[in-house]
C-alpha cells in the first residue's frame, strides 16, 4: 500500500464496536436483541410532511443550524426545564452520534482528559480519542447505575476538561437522580469541567422523572436526537442545545462537518414534535411491557439478575458464570441470540449482558428461551 494511504494512529487506536462485532458472527435467522434501533412505526404526520416538503422541492442546502422553525420547535418542547431557551441555542445536526462528535472535536484538545461513563455508549471513549484527548472510566454504582460522584472526583486532574454524562442509560437503563444531577453541576462550576450530557432517551422513562442539564447551559451541553424518539433512525436527525459562546463554536464545526443537515427530515419532525405526546405515551407503554416481560424472564434464570431498569429500551444483568461477557455472548449468538458483550461498555461493564428490548414480546421470549438453555447448559458442563 502506498504510504500515503496508511489509517491514522488515532483511527487505528480503536476497536471496532462490540456491537457490530456479534452482527457478524450471527446465523440469517437468530433474534436480534443486540441493536437498539425502535421497531415502532415513526408518526405519520412526520412521514407526510417530509414526503410534502421533498415533492415541493425543499431539498437544497438549509442554514447550517438548520431551519429557524426547527430550532424553535425544538426550544419550545424543552422550555419546561429551561424557560429562556431560544433558537438560537439550539443547532440540528445529522444524527445525535454527530451532535456527540461535534462537541468533543470543538472542544477537546491534545492532552485533555474526558470523563466517560462505564458502562458507558461505545462512542464516548472513541470521540475524546479522535480528538487528541484522552477518555477516563468513571464507574456507575451497580444495580441503579448511577455515577459515582466520589470516585468521579478521586479523578479529577488539571487536565480534566469534560464529563460525559447520559441519562437514560445505554446500555445500562439507569436514570440520573436529580440529587446526582445537581452534584454533577456543582462539580462542574467548582472545577471549571464541562458537562456533555446526553439526554437522547430522555422520552422513554417509566418510574422518576428526567434530570436534564438543560437548567444549567452556563457549564453544560446537551445533545439529543430524533432516531428514538420518532422511531426514524435512518433520517440521521439529531440535535445539540448550549448557551450562545458554545453554539458559535458548533455552528462553525458543524459547516466543516457536513454543511447542512437533511432538509426533507427537517420539515417533517417539524410538524410532528409539537403534538407528539401522545405517539410517545403510546411508546412508553409499549416499552413498560416489553421490560417488565424481559426482567421477570431474566430474573427467572439461575445465576442471572436484573433490577428493572427504569429508562431507556436496554436490559443490562449481571451473570455469575466463570466466563466473560465476550465469551457468554459468543455461545449465544452461536445458538441463534444477538446480544452485546458488557465489556463492549467499558471495564466496569465485565460480566454483564445488554438486551434490547425495542423488539416484540414475540422475539424477547424467544430470545430469553435461547438465553435460559445455554445458561443451563453452561451450568451443566454441557457447553
Amino acid at each position: 500500500m502506498n504510504k500515503g494511504m496508511k489509517v491514522s494512529d488515532r483511527l487505528q487506536a480503536i476497536p471496532m464496536s462490540g456491537i457490530r462485532k456479534m452482527f457478524d458472527l450471527a446465523k440469517p435467522d437468530s433474534i436480534n436483541l443486540g441493536l437498539g434501533e425502535p421497531d415502532l412505526e415513526p408518526p405519520m404526520t412526520a412521514i407526510d410532511a417530509m414526503d410534502r416538503a421533498a415533492r415541493s422541492g425543499k431539498n437544497k442546502y438549509s442554514p447550517t443550524a438548520g431551519i429557524p422553525e426547527l430550532r424553535e420547535a425544538i426550544a419550545e418542547y424543552h422550555r419546561g426545564y429551561n424557560p429562556g431557551l431560544k433558537a438560537g441555542n439550539v443547532l440540528v445536526t445529522p444524527s445525535g452520534s454527530t451532535a456527540l462528535l461535534e462537541i468533543t472535536q470543538a472542544f477537546i484538545d491534545p492532552g485533555d482528559e474526558v470523563l466517560v461513563p462505564s458502562p458507558g455508549f461505545v462512542i464516548y471513549a472513541p470521540h475524546a480519542k479522535l480528538a487528541g484527548g484522552t477518555p477516563v472510566e468513571y464507574r456507575l454504582t451497580e444495580g441503579d447505575f448511577q455515577p459515582d460522584i466520589d470516585y468521579i472526583q478521586d479523578r479529577i486532574t488539571s487536565k480534566t476538561k469534560m464529563i460525559v454524562v447520559n441519562t437514560p442509560s445505554n446500555p445500562t437503563g439507569g436514570v440520573l437522580t436529580e440529587e446526582n444531577r445537581n452534584a454533577l453541576a456543582d462539580i462542574a462550576k467548582d472545577k471549571g469541567i464541562m458537562i456533555l450530557s446526553d439526554e437522547v432517551y430522555a422520552p422513554f422513562i417509566y418510574e422518576g422523572k428526567h434530570s436534564s442539564f438543560l437548567p444549567y447551559l452556563d457549564r453544560a451541553v446537551v445533545a439529543s436526537g430524533f432516531s428514538k424518539m420518532m422511531a426514524v433512525t435512518g433520517w440521521r436527525l439529531g440535535y445539540t442545545i448550549a448557551n450562545e459562546e458554545v453554539m458559535d463554536a458548533l455552528v462553525k464545526m458543524q459547516y466543516h462537518v457536513c454543511a447542512s443537515p437533511n432538509m426533507p427530515a427537517m420539515y417533517g419532525v417539524t410538524e410532528a414534535l409539537p403534538t407528539i405526546e401522545p405517539y410517545l405515551e403510546n411508546a412508553r407503554k409499549v416499552y413498560k411491557a416489553r421490560r417488565d416481560l424481559i426482567t421477570k424472564r431474566i430474573n427467572e434464570i439461575d445465576g442471572m439478575e436484573l433490577i428493572a431498569p427504569r429508562g431507556a429500551f436496554y436490559a443490562f444483568p449481571s451473570f455469575d458464570l466463570d466466563m466473560s461477557s465476550q465469551e457468554l455472548a459468543g455461545e449465544l449468538v452461536k445458538n441463534g441470540l444477538i446480544c452485546t458483550p458488557g465489556s463492549a461498555f467499558g471495564t466496569f461493564g465485565e460480566k454483564h449482558l445488554r438486551f434490547s428490548y425495542a423488539a416484540s414480546e414475540d422475539k424477547i421470549n424467544k430470545g430469553m428461551d435461547i438465553l435460559s438453555d445455554v445458561i443451563r447448559k453452561i451450568k451443566g458442563g454441557r457447553i
